[in-house]
């Protein structure tokens, strides 16, 4: 499982992947590329990376390494093909060349960039300082390229005949040129092979040094922890950093939200626009930029892996299979249900079964919820159904608060008189707002009148 074909599930992740600031083609290739981590340790190894990183790019007395060391990365290019030609010993043209000394050149002044910023053993980037001089025989420092005179003793005296030759002497002279450039190239080429493993190594590290880069400015950007790896996971002040940066713009408040992740089930709880659906996916999209090496939008995070993050949100019909919203819900449950027998899962379910008639609707609720109940998984469910009768965690959103209310109520303002904290809740009932805050919004009397009439039946 990589970055990018996660992010093709999760537009919360895609999100954070657009955020970033990558200085490179390569680099972004390198984030996509990016494995999903299920070791703790290496996990911590990633977010050290980062973390130290995050330091030196916020010195002040670092600017101009840094501003140098991106700089060079802004110049990487992507050369797995060349690089691929090489080691299958294709002979390189020209152009090919110029970018393995193009690469050589900027990775020397990554190399000493790394070292003024005490990070050459953190970053280690292949020494191939002897490519650039095989490449750059006239010692020139420039990482132009071309079939200088000095690779060939013949060369000299061939380009100044072709000076003083005529038309009818200057074809055989080409001719002559392109013969000893093609053997000074094939020589070349071997003698490149014995670098091309560096040369991958030097193009990668780069790349991942781009990739760091860009996560330890997110982090600094957006404020995001440094999570921690204990067997009791915890996310404290956890935002949704989308909805975040639009409430910002709109000028909406937004309330960070506290939440331990427990094994087995967590019913979640609350009126409509409560969050809820926020608050699995805020928890879904920290839980993978945690395994795929990015520190979390919380201001505390105490985390542990799982072998993988399923949402099950939303609208997931799909016309093209001829699949309704209930079959296509139903049966990635189902899908859920039988990965959790062999793996350790965080499981997002949004209302489940919530398209189809209620009562068939509640019975498969307590069936999903009685059988990840006894998994070795990590499964939190929202819901609107009631006295479900299965002995698990429950939390509710606390809701909308009326005291709090200063102003005429709108469907604009209303998130304003929301608090989104979780309280624990083993009543085994669900909030009843829905009426209270149609009434406030002014919404029809008659329907509300009515509403409360068969509510009371």
């Amino acid at each position: 499982m990589t970055l990018q074909s996660k992010i093709k599930e999760v537009p919360g992740l895609l999100y954070v992947t657009d955020s970033m600031e990558l200085m490179s083609a390569a680099g972004r290739r390198r984030m996509l590329e990016q494995p999903y981590i299920t070791q703790a340790e290496t996990l911590t190894q990633e977010q050290t990376k980062v973390s130290v990183m995050r330091q030196k790019m916020s010195d002040p007395d670092l600017v101009k390494p840094i501003t140098h060391l991106r700089h060079q990365l802004m110049q990487l290019h992507d050369l797995r093909t060349t690089l691929r030609s090489l080691l299958s010993h294709t002979v390189l043209d020209e152009v090919e060349l110029f970018e393995i000394k193009n690469l050589a050149h900027i990775s020397g002044h990554a190399r000493r960039a790394l070292a003024e910023l005490q990070l050459d053993v953190l970053f280690p980037i292949a020494d191939i300082g002897e490519v650039f001089e095989l490449l750059d025989p006239d010692h020139t420092g420039i990482p132009n390229f071309y079939i200088y005179d000095s690779y060939d003793i013949r060369l000299a005296p061939l380009h100044k005949q072709m000076k003083q030759a005529n038309d009818s002497e200057m074809a055989d002279l080409l001719a002559q040129q392109n013969e000893i450039q093609a053997q000074v190239i094939t020589h070349l080429c071997d003698q490149l092979y014995a670098q091309a493993k560096n040369l991958v190594n030097a193009m990668e590290q780069m790349a991942y040094i781009d990739f760091t880069m860009a996560k330890a400015q997110l982090a600094t950007d957006w404020n995001l922890v440094e999570p921690t790896a204990n067997s009791q996971p915890i996310l404290q002040g956890l935002i949704n950093p989308r909805l975040k940066q639009h409430n910002e713009k709109a000028g909406l408040r937004y309330q960070p939200v506290d939440i331990a992740l427990t094994e087995g089930v967590t019913f979640i709880t609350g009126a409509n626009m409560a969050g809820k659906t926020v608050l699995l996916k805020s928890v879904g999209v920290a839980q993978l930029m945690y395994q795929f090496g990015f520190p979390v939008p919380a201001n505390c995070a105490v985390m542990q892996c799982v072998d993988d993050v399923v949402f099950c949100i939303g609208d997931e019909q799909n016309e093209m299979n001829g699949l309704s919203s209930y079959a296509a819900e139903i049966t990635r449950i189902s899908d859920v249900i039988k990965r959790s027998q062999a793996e350790r899962l965080l499981v997002l379910i949004d209302e489940p079964a919530r398209t189809t008639n209620p009562i068939e609707g509640k019975a498969l609720v307590q069936a999903i919820a009685n059988i990840m109940q006894s998994r070795n998984s990590i499964t939190m469910i929202t819901t609107h159904y009631s006295q479900l009768g299965i002995d698990c965690r429950r939390l509710r959103v606390r809701g909308f608060v009326e005291t709090m209310v200063d102003m005429p109520l709108t469907a604009q303002n209303i998130n304003r008189f929301i608090d989104y904290s979780l309280i624990t809740d083993q009543s085994d009932e669900v909030p009843q707002e829905a009426l209270r805050i149609a009434e406030m919004l002014e919404c029809d009397p008659e329907m509300i009148a009515q509403a409360r009439q068969f509510l009371g039946k």
